[in-house]
């Protein structure tokens, strides 16, 4: 609402303040921002009031409530000290915005009547806005710029794969794609771990996507309780380690299927194309050649 003849609230006091029209004599704040906090304190606790006796949004509404924001910017302000030029995180002006939606939240969750003060119910609402944009949007440990921002290129080029050829890309596809060689793929794969982070508190279930561990672990063990345990994947290591000798001795269109297969996770039917034999072909040498490598390793 724009005042007809703006008259500025000096920070000496709310005294020599002019009524707001329409507003029943509540004190017209021109430049909210530049209060002392004394007098942001006391004219908040007045507006509090009046905002609550009003409908949501009428023009009076609004007025109070945006003045309500201007009028406590500061405690943004104070909020955000720690939390800037911080290496790698977002500009300064962008963590103010983010802890002004804090302050707003506050406001419109604030009781008046439950005697206490903003302050006490809007640093928390704000600072949990920054810290929530930190998580989402900055990197949890140092990573090197070319490796963040080959983070954002293998998003796309993973997602534009996905979508062509309905599964997830091997990292030799995104490496074609690309043109970038595997273990600048893998590289990149590895650093994109660093975006995010678990708390060492979190269930194992959240931990591992709620896979491999029995039910009953899941729930009563923290991740923090479980470093340390054998890694099941290691029970996989003298599997992998058998087979290796009777992989060598398979001849070489045998090794190839197992590849797409299973390196490259391709469906019967992709890799027929691909080695020029029907989808049942493939499927019939598939499970020959399983049935005598489980029988190799029985048998040893």
């Amino acid at each position: 609402m724009t005042p007809t003849t703006p008259t500025r609230t000096t920070t000496g006091g709310t005294a020599g303040a002019a009524a707001a029209p329409g507003l029943g004599g509540l004190p017209d704040v021109p430049c909210p921002r530049e209060l002392s906090t004394r007098d942001a304190r006391e004219l908040t606790h007045v507006f509090f009031e009046r905002l609550h006796s009003l409908e949501e949004g009428t023009r009076e509404y609004q007025y109070v409530r945006n003045t309500l924001i201007e009028m406590n910017i500061s405690l943004v302000q104070f909020a955000a000290r720690p939390f800037r030029d911080r290496p790698g995180g977002p500009e300064n002006e962008d963590i103010i915005q983010v802890g002004i939606i804090g302050l707003i939240k506050a406001i419109d969750r604030y009781d008046p009547e439950r005697n206490t003060q903003l302050t006490t119910l809007a640093l928390p609402y704000i600072t949990g806005e920054i810290k929530r944009h930190f998580r989402d949007t900055t990197w949890a440990v140092r990573v090197p710029r070319r490796l963040q921002e080959l983070r954002l290129e293998l998003a796309k080029a993973t997602e534009e794969l996905t979508a062509e050829t309905d599964r997830a890309p091997t990292p030799a596809q995104l490496a074609e794609r690309l043109d970038l060689t595997e273990d600048e793929v893998r590289q990149g794969l590895v650093a994109a771990n660093g975006y995010t982070t678990q708390s060492l508190d979190v269930s194992q279930d959240n931990a591992a996507g709620g896979a491999q561990a029995p039910t009953a672990v899941r729930a009563s063990r923290s991740l923090a309780e479980t470093m340390g345990d054998i890694d099941p994947a290691l029970e996989a290591v003298e599997d992998r380690q058998a087979l290796a000798p009777l992989l060598a001795g398979l001849d070489e269109r045998c090794t190839q299927i197992l590849e797409l297969r299973f390196g490259q996770e391709m469906t019967q039917a992709e890799i027929g194309e691909e080695i020029g034999l029907s989808q049942m072909q493939v499927s019939r040498l598939l499970t020959r050649t399983l049935g005598t490598l489980r029988a190799e390793l029985l048998r040893d």
